[in-house]
């Protein structure tokens, strides 16, 4: 979901109205499950990080469980693709993209939970999560009037003021009170020139 946050849609130079939420996606080949290090992508001089609460849809298309990820966006190609009003598809879709923490099933253990990113020991991002614009429930019901939302899938949520830049070697610590945490260092672009995926 994006500007989900008032102050990351004002920093973005969005409006933090209430609008419908809107949304973008990623492959499943942009999931990296906690202890896995992402490489840092192709085609991009500005990935930016962004801290986000995640959830998780159950069989009964109800939200099962919660986790920390990390929303990884070529920032240089995103903001390209807004001047000439094209699709975010390959500032946000790419693979490796979506580093994702363990799963903590059943309830939100504190909806107004501090969530926050730390880069090399540093904060960046900080906020709570009652600082959402849209729940994560109302996030669910607009995202089941696009699609046939299925057991498994995973909504990231959004993310605070402060998104900013990493580069290769950066270790980058994740936390939302109550919920497992998300670390991973970013490790050196992979040559996908030969048609291997990253």
């Amino acid at each position: 979901v994006g500007q989900n946050y008032a102050a990351h849609a004002r920093e973005m130079g969005g409006d933090p109205s209430r609008a419908p939420p809107f949304f973008f996606t990623k492959p499943g080949d942009a999931l990296v499950t906690d202890g896995t290090d992402p490489a840092y992508p192709t085609a991009t001089a500005n990935l930016h990080h962004e801290v986000e609460l995640v959830c998780a849809v159950g069989e009964d298309g109800a939200i099962a469980g919660w986790a920390v990820g990390c929303d990884l966006t070529r920032r240089d190609l995103q903001a390209a693709a807004k001047e000439k009003g094209r699709p975010w598809d390959a500032a946000k879709g790419f693979d490796q993209s979506a580093p994702c923490g363990a799963l903590t099933l059943g309830a939100l253990p504190d909806p107004a939970a501090v969530i926050e990113i730390r880069i090399n020991g540093e904060r960046r991002q900080t906020g709570r999560l009652s600082d959402m614009i849209w729940s994560p429930e109302e996030v669910l019901v607009e995202a089941r009037r696009l699609w046939a939302v299925q057991p498994g899938d995973l909504i990231f949520t959004g993310t605070p003021e402060g998104v900013g830049p990493v580069v290769a070697g950066d270790r980058v610590e994740a936390t939302i009170e109550g919920l497992q945490p998300l670390a991973f260092t970013l490790s050196p672009p992979v040559d996908v020139s030969d048609g291997r995926r990253g």
